[in-house]
């Protein structure tokens, strides 16, 4: 009951200090309100001294920031959220339908991205129903490739080819479940094929366990058995989907600006890009306390799935030793991707010749040309060096940091759940407050939520690993803390968060890549592939080739990233003397004899 009311106090903690930080976010950054408030509300008209005094004298911003946030704070516990800076209205009505726009896109991005994940893991269900897993080779090239692809690069080519040239679905708005149906796909099948790829990073483990094999030898049918391994390894994905579920809902920004769509996310942009602080503090805190339900939902669904063997230390370790991966795939993908960067990097990427604008891919330019007639062959190669660079760095400094916090689930847990409801956008903006514009910032506003999925899955790992059979006896042979955790904890759940992390590389690049197309990330004339990807997004139609063109190299660094990860396996380890005797078990001398 202690550790339950420390862990609700230090959410607590976080969420108010979140929200305060957003409640003094124009004093931060230095920049007056008023003068937000009056661009946003009237563009053209001239920021008079006059003007500026009349909005704060109506906003009542000489009070203070801190007495405006305890005017707000105050007011929620009537369920009254103030009053938006830029329309005049109530705001807690238009959060409320904003976030139930938000919840019924999720939904359905959700079954999408459950039928994508299924999809990616029919092979190993129906080989392992089957006793057939043996000597598989990991894969998953073509869920890497899914998983690369850009979400507002696949909104606006289902928004193009399938709502306005066939013209069987709407294009835009949102009047009705026909309208839910091209941005869920463009928002559930990246989330499905990741929750595809872990899910079948866990399967084989599951079908080798004894009473997978116990089920097979008495007759039970496959699909039965398959039935089983599949609920045996949900609870290992059930906090990224959580993290999901949330991202879906604040962070589908740029699906949401695309299909025009009045979701909570784009309303929550709106507001941070306005400084409309009310409705800024209050869809971030409906995004909180949605992360919050989340998690509360994902560990009671595991405690269901598998709460008494948790409790009693009754779980086998789901990480077998797997077989080979691909020994040729990698160095396939590594070097076409580098094969490209050479062949752009002795090309000129600002060179302009307006005379070539937007012309087919030919001999002298095989990428094409983009709208200012600049060779994308060449802007593709030298952005190489800025977003693949980067994307590493934040990759590994992301890995660090989930896997050293996932090993303190107390302490991570409710820091994960609210940086993961914060949209990358709104983070950007805060980020940009603290430390100022520059090249960095978006790199420090995607680390700064990047690592949150890796600790979420260290910490689900970690959880049942520690409920491991081998571990209880490990344990009650004299295997101290420190011993448990290099030897038997960190063997066990750093390989596959490493292939997580490895999976998410092309993720990184995106989310630089979503900043930039909604102009918080590279500036042009920048090569970097994000802005590549936004600046020849309008013309798509026409000139497909110059989206085409880094969109496929997103993929393939996406494919490379997965058949890579494949070769980071838990090898099978001899049998070893039994660990240092720790204080309480100074007697236990015995044998120790490890997986």
């Amino acid at each position: 009951m202690r550790r339950r009311t420390v862990t609700l106090l230090w959410r607590a903690g976080i969420a108010a200090a979140l929200v305060c930080a957003i409640g003094v976010l124009p004093w931060l950054s230095h920049t007056d309100p008023a003068l937000t408030v009056l661009k946003a509300r009237s563009a053209d008209r001239d920021p008079t001294p006059q003007v500026l005094a009349d909005i704060r004298a109506q906003l009542g911003l000489g009070v203070g920031p801190l007495r405006l946030l305890g005017q707000w704070l105050g007011g929620l516990w009537r369920g009254d959220a103030g009053r938006s800076w830029i329309s005049g209205g109530e705001v807690t009505p238009a959060v409320l339908q904003a976030l139930g726009v938000s919840l019924l896109l999720m939904a359905v991005a959700l079954v999408a991205a459950a039928v994508t994940a299924g999809l990616i893991c029919a092979r190993t269900l129906w080989l392992g129903a089957h006793r057939r897993l043996d000597g598989r080779r990991a894969g998953g090239s073509a869920s890497a490739v899914l998983a690369a692809l850009p979400e507002f690069l696949t909104a606006s080519v289902l928004a193009t080819v399938v709502g306005v040239q066939l013209g069987w679905l709407p294009a835009l708005g949102w009047y009705g479940p026909r309208w839910t149906v091209l941005p869920a796909l463009a928002l559930g099948l990246p989330a499905g094929a990741v929750l595809g790829r872990l899910l079948d990073d866990l399967l084989p483990g599951a079908f080798d366990e004894p009473w997978a094999l116990a089920a097979t030898a008495r007759g039970l049918p496959g699909h039965a058995v398959a039935r089983q391994a599949l609920r045996r390894c949900l609870p290992g994905l059930l906090p990224n989907t959580g993290l999901f579920v949330v991202g879906l809902t604040g962070g589908s920004v740029t699906v949401e600006q695309i299909f025009d769509i009045p979701g909570l996310g784009r309303t929550t942009l709106q507001a941070a890009l306005a400084q409309d602080l009310p409705v800024l503090q209050a869809g971030t805190l409906a995004l909180v306390l949605l992360a919050a339900a989340a998690a509360g939902l994902a560990h009671l669904l595991t405690r269901t799935l598998i709460g008494p063997a948790l409790r009693d230390g009754a779980l086998p370790s789901l990480h077998r030793p797997a077989p080979p991966a691909h020994r040729v795939l990698p160095f396939v993908y590594g070097g076409l991707l580098l094969g490209v960067i050479t062949l752009g990097l002795p090309r000129d990427p600002l060179a302009l010749d307006t005379a070539e604008r937007l012309t087919a891919p030919s001999l002298a330019h095989p990428f094409g040309t983009d709208a200012l007639g600049r060779d994308v062959l060449a802007r593709v190669g030298h952005g190489a060096l800025d977003t693949l660079l980067l994307a590493l760095a934040i990759t590994a400094v992301t890995l660090l940091t989930g896997v050293a916090l996932g090993l303190l689930p107390r302490l991570s847990g409710p820091l994960v759940d609210t940086v993961t409801a914060l949209p990358p956008v709104l983070v950007a903006l805060l980020v940009t407050a603290v430390v100022g514009s520059g090249t960095a910032t978006p790199a420090l506003a995607v680390a700064a939520v990047a690592w949150a999925p890796l600790a979420a899955h260290t910490s689900a790992l970690l959880g049942q690993e520690r409920a491991a059979l081998h571990l209880t006896a490990t344990r009650a042979l004299g295997a101290g803390p420190w011993y448990l955790l290099r030897h038997e904890l960190l063997p066990a759940v750093v390989p596959p968060v490493i292939r997580h992390a490895l999976l998410r590389l092309p993720g990184i690049a995106l989310a630089l890549a979503s900043l930039a197309f909604l102009g918080l990330g590279a500036q042009p004339p920048s090569p970097e592939w994000g802005l590549l990807l936004a600046e020849n997004q309008p013309y798509a139609e026409r000139a497909p080739w110059a989206v085409l063109a880094p969109a496929a190299v997103l993929a393939l660094l996406g494919a490379l990233a997965v058949t890579a990860a494949g070769g980071v396996r838990r090898r099978r380890r001899a049998a070893r003397p039994a660990p240092p005797p720790s204080e309480k078990t100074s007697h236990t001398r015995e044998l120790v004899t490890t997986r």
